[in-house]
């Protein structure tokens, strides 16, 4: 089961991204001498979260909702697994805890006790494994405390009481534990949608959450809490809200997190933002440039305590291996440069429960090799060549970063400079002596991976690839269960557009064309289909609709559908 929170998540996005547009920023009120600390205690705080670096989260594990920490397909978690995360050369670990299931009725709000001791069981192997550590309550946020705009004063003993008991338990414990008042916060299922009644009510609980901590003692008089703005978005009002708060609260270890998962066309593949380009390095850069005027430049620190992308919800394959691989090496450069620490968000999806390996090691290879400097990339990671085409020297442009070439291979085979290919610059070439012989099975797809490797950061793949024009047939199906027969012939799908032979867009997010995949649309290279999910049928009208697939070498396919009731017909177009 996927983590329920990124669904709502992706809503939060578009609205950040429509409120940026054209809502001013809140006024700080806080004096200079409220905005910043002491040098002293600047230095000590801001160490501490460097320290952090980098940062995993152990999600979908002791935050699943049912009925303990296996309900959403995680093994139980192990010490193995955790002294396995630090072997990775992680330095902290976000263990997000959701305590609904496991807390009594009111007035006393009582943890179950078992519950309490299996977590902090869970928290002392990360001690004992020498990370730093930090524990929260988790999808509480949209369980109950979301509710507190319309039930106060029983959400707010609720969430006093769950704090006290775990301010209790864990005041003993090392200072490399931290406290996260809540994860993600949000009043909206209470149908708090005025933003300055969300803020008063953010600022009330994590007040009150530093009060309770502050107050019960042993290392808790000086533990390192963490405070997340509103949805831990980094729209400026929402930054503005919590520094405000923190400027009251004047305690020197406090630190702010906000979340990020990218640009979210980007992010899920939308509207056809299928490539790493400008619109989404802008929003990197904007981002944390806000996020670090906001806090790290008057000496509060940040933690980003989760980033990933949020199309990584429905398989990691939503953005083409390349992309992806750019996006996380730029946006891990820009944070580094910020003085962020990084926490990944991992549901199990990147780091096996049971095998401790990684299931993209190039995805974990590049945000390696970004916690302490560059990677090279190139324009693409697939070189397409037409099947049966006269066969042609391939160029293509390397983003350098600052790193040099040092060679490039095919397997164990160090390639031939000036034979097999030529270097100038950032220009590579590819030369067609090469690809020949690459190619001389004549098989379609993948034929060889070559791999350039640099004087710094991780390697970049390439894959040589034989195509023909795929191909799509006619068929019939239900808007349950719809399925296009179609031969890939070597591509790979980049995105589905929709629209109506009559006009307009077809499908769901109508403002858009260029559907999202994985949602609207999924290729299924083993069954040799592209299918058509309910999801996009329960918001595309009956009638004809024009489908136009894109695929990354740059084919475009033309398919037309019509739409009766439950009843879809499919054919070439």
């Amino acid at each position: 089961m996927k983590r329920k929170s990124k669904s709502y998540l992706s809503l939060t996005v578009i609205a950040a991204m429509i409120l940026s547009l054209f809502s001013s920023s809140m006024a700080s009120a806080a004096s200079d001498e409220e905005q910043s600390l002491s040098a002293a205690a600047t230095t000590s705080i801001q160490s501490y979260v460097s320290a952090m670096q980098p940062g995993w989260n152990l999600g979908n594990s002791l935050d699943a909702t049912g009925a303990d920490e296996t309900s959403w397909g995680n093994p139980r978690v192990t010490k193995e697994l955790i002294q396995q995360i630090a072997n990775q050369g992680y330095k902290s670990i976000r263990i997000p805890v959701t305590w609904d299931q496991h807390t009594g009725s009111a007035p006393n709000y009582t943890i179950d006790a078992a519950y309490m001791n299996r977590v902090q069981e869970v928290v002392n192997w990360a001690l004992d494994a020498n990370l730093y550590v930090m524990i929260n309550i988790h999808h509480d946020s949209w369980l109950w405390t979301s509710y507190m705009g319309r039930d106060h004063d029983a959400v707010l003993a609720r969430y006093n009481a769950v704090w006290t008991q775990i301010a209790d338990r864990f005041k003993a414990s090392s200072s490399k534990l931290m406290f996260e008042s809540i994860n993600e916060p949000r009043f909206t299922e209470g149908g708090t949608t005025d933003p300055a009644t969300a803020y008063k009510l953010l600022d009330e609980l994590n007040t009150s959450f530093h009060k309770i901590v502050r107050a019960s003692g042993g290392n808790n008089a000086t533990r390192a809490i963490v405070l997340p703005t509103l949805a831990t978005s980094s729209t400026q009002a929402d930054l503005d809200a919590l520094s405000q708060t923190i400027a009251k609260l004047k305690d020197p270890n406090i630190i702010a997190t906000v979340h990020y998962y990218g640009f979210w066309p980007f992010s899920v593949n939308i509207a056809g933002y299928t490539k790493f380009e400008a619109d989404t390095q802008k929003d990197i850069t904007d981002t944390f440039d806000r996020v670090y005027n906001s806090f790290v430049a008057k000496g509060i620190p940040v933690v980003i305590g989760e980033f990933g992308l949020l199309g990584f919800d429905k398989n990691t394959g939503v953005i083409e291996q390349g992309e992806k691989l750019k996006f996380f090496e730029f946006f891990s450069n820009y944070v580094r440069q910020k003085n962020m620490t990084t926490m990944l968000w991992d549901n199990g999806q990147h780091f096996s429960r049971t095998a401790y390996k990684w299931s993209d090691p190039e995805l974990y290879n590049v945000m390696k090799a970004g916690w302490t400097g560059r990677s090279s990339t190139a324009e693409t990671d697939l070189l397409y060549f037409k099947k049966g085409a006269a066969i042609q020297d391939k160029t293509v442009k390397l983003n350098l970063n600052g790193n040099t070439f040092s060679s490039l291979s095919n397997g164990s085979t160090t390639l031939v400079k000036g034979t097999d290919y030529t270097i100038s610059g950032d220009t590579l070439v590819i030369k067609s002596s090469l690809v020949t012989k690459l190619l001389a099975s004549g098989k379609l797809g993948v034929n060889a991976t070559l791999t350039a490797k640099f004087n710094k950061g991780a390697n970049w793949n390439f894959n040589v690839i034989s195509y023909d024009t795929p191909k799509v047939s006619a068929t019939t199906g239900t808007t349950s269960s719809f399925a296009i027969p179609t031969t890939f012939n070597g591509n790979q799908l980049a995105t589905m557009e929709a629209t109506y032979t009559s006009g307009g867009n077809a499908g769901p997010q109508n403002w858009t064309s260029y559907k999202e995949f994985a949602t609207a649309f999924s290729p299924d290279y083993s069954a040799n289909v592209i299918k058509l999910t309910p999801d996009f049928f329960k918001e595309t009208n009956d009638g004809e609709v024009l489908l136009k697939f894109y695929f990354w070498n740059g084919d475009v396919v033309n398919y037309k559908i019509t739409k009766s009731g439950s009843s879809v017909v499919g054919k070439t177009s």
